[in-house]
């Protein structure tokens, strides 16, 4: 009778404050990242949640957030979130970049190539032995300021791709945790800190579901989204697919974002996170959404299917945080937005293509050395498009005037090239200012920009041009992108709630960069000015 007297006691604490509208003191900050979670994606599929998102949208709710930058990738847009600071600052300009003082080995190949969540270590080490670390991020995470003030403060972040729970983690995380193949692992010196809830039991029902594979089935509400599109001869989409023994696209099932989650609840038991009078961080990136996104586009029963299972495993999680009786406040957005496939685009009237191979660096970089009778190729990378071009640091001096000439010109002459800056340009630019919403071309350039890190030039594509340039192999091409400047890629929902929350909508332009402002003054916690490139947002109704 006394246990249930207490448990009920702090309910109502927890519960009592909000009521009135104001914010809990809490003892848990959790924050959500949906990969590839547009936008355009919450507004369709907004009508139909019924469990954990649609208790988070009956709190505060920012519909049109902004990744601001131009480099919508996975790493910049997760370095966003808990930093407040845009990747031109934190230094997080893509997945990959080339760095042209830092020679590593290939095979008998060299390469240039950074990892965005690696230690390169010296020159000349084995590029094919990355180190997962969070060595390139150059600004302190939330997790980090938390630690800084209170030492016993934990800081948890999971995840099913290793860049975003490094991002969102940061350099003094407690538990950093992201999926491989053969379950949950965290950096090498740091095993040991995996709770056996997750090393002995969480990872054996991940594992053995993606080694037997996973039969799924329609749910009622997507019929009408189930439709066959061919979008090569080897590849058909939009039909809600089950996967076999140890599939690539197990990813693509509720089963991933299951197991995320489940490995997030035993580390909150397990690590007492809410539970011990100080404020913890739980950060977890949940990466389903983007792998349907990218092998079977946005507008397929696929996605549909997706939408329902994220609802209800956001739903599970919150319940489980509900059982503790911590007072916990939620933020979750997105870390890009996304596009439908380019064919079904195209289907739809919708102006789409697929790069030309002839923009990728090795075909333009082999014309340029031609052109200018260079000894060694002209640009750095070779079968991948990325924004970013850099020049060999073979390139003699005397040439490189030439070079950047022919190259912009090479660029800015093909009918998918929208705009070409230099590196000269960007670092005259400006810093962006006012609405995200509002900003030119060269001012979301800007906020991508490293001087440190970027390339001699950025190519912006032309709206909805795919940075795919074929799909031939159903387990390992993907079908459609993100990453440009381009405002489905850069709008992302951003959300907030706890328990008793005053909720509005607020459809003006915000920035995810102001998500870790925010989340500090909710805290207690103080960010010295400058420090940062968001605000605080005013989520609180009096």
């Amino acid at each position: 009778m006394r246990h249930m007297s207490v448990l009920v006691s702090a309910l109502l604490a927890a519960a009592t404050p909000a009521l009135a509208g104001e914010p809990p003191h809490p003892t848990l900050v959790v924050a959500i990242v949906v990969d590839q979670y547009s936008a355009d994606v919450f507004s369709e599929y907004r009508a139909v949640y019924r469990d954990g998102l649609a208790r988070l949208t009956s709190g505060v709710v920012f519909p049109r957030g902004y990744q601001s930058h131009a480099a919508t990738e996975t790493c910049p847009g997760h370095s966003t979130v808990l930093t407040g600071v845009r990747p031109g600052r934190n230094g997080i300009i893509a997945n990959d970049w080339q760095n042209a003082r830092l020679r590593r080995k290939a095979g008998d190949d060299a390469t240039y190539a950074v990892y965005c969540a690696e230690d390169p270590g010296a020159a000349d080490s084995d590029a094919r032995r990355k180190t997962i670390s969070p060595a390139q991020l150059l600004v302190p995470t939330l997790g980090d300021r938390l630690k800084a003030v209170n030492a016993a403060s934990r800081v948890v972040a999971i995840s099913g791709k290793d860049r975003s729970a490094v991002m969102l983690g940061g350099h003094h995380a407690d538990l950093t945790l992201w999926w491989t193949n053969r379950g949950f692992v965290t950096y090498d010196d740091q095993a040991s800190r995996i709770p056996r809830a997750i090393s002995e039991k969480v990872n054996k029902t991940g594992v053995e579901s993606f080694a037997h594979g996973v039969q799924q089935k329609l749910p009622p509400q997507c019929a009408g989204r189930s439709r066959q599109f061919q979008v090569s001869p080897q590849v058909s989409i939009g039909t809600l697919q089950s996967f076999g023994p140890n599939s690539r696209r197990w990813r693509t099932t509720p089963a991933f974002d299951a197991v995320t989650v489940d490995a997030a609840l035993a580390a909150v038991s397990e690590l007492q996170l809410g539970k011990r009078n100080v404020t913890d961080l739980l950060a977890i990136s949940l990466a389903g959404t983007d792998y349907v996104g990218h092998y079977f586009g946005t507008a397929g029963a696929e996605m549909c299917s997706q939408q329902l299972a994220l609802d209800a495993t956001i739903g599970r999680l919150l319940t489980a945080l509900d059982r503790t009786g911590v007072s916990y406040v939620v933020a979750l957005t997105a870390d890009h937005g996304g596009i439908d496939t380019t064919e079904r685009n195209q289907q739809r009237g919708v102006p789409a293509q697929r790069l030309d191979p002839g923009l990728l660096p090795g075909k333009i970089g082999a014309e340029l050395t031609a052109e200018l009778g260079l000894g060694e190729p002209a640009l750095l990378g070779d079968n991948e498009f990325t924004s970013d071009v850099w020049f060999s640091p073979a390139v003699p001096a005397e040439k490189y005037a030439a070079l950047l000439d022919a190259a912009v010109r090479k660029y800015s002459s093909h009918p998918q090239v929208e705009k070409v800056f230099t590196r000269s340009e960007l670092i005259a630019a400006a810093p962006p200012a006012g609405p995200a919403d509002e900003w030119t071309l060269l001012e979301r350039a800007k906020a991508s920009f490293n001087p440190g890190r970027s390339g001699d030039l950025l190519v912006f594509l032309k709206p909805y041009v795919s940075i795919y340039s074929r799909v031939v192999n159903p387990e390992t091409d993907y079908s459609a992108s993100h990453g440009s400047a381009w405002e489905y890629d850069r709008r992302v929902p951003i959300l907030f709630w706890w328990r008793g929350i005053t909720g509005f909508e607020q459809p003006a332009a915000v920035e995810t960069v102001d998500i870790a402002p925010t989340l500090a003054s909710l805290m207690g916690l103080k960010i010295p000015p400058g420090e940062v490139d968001g605000r605080v947002l005013p989520i609180v109704v009096r």
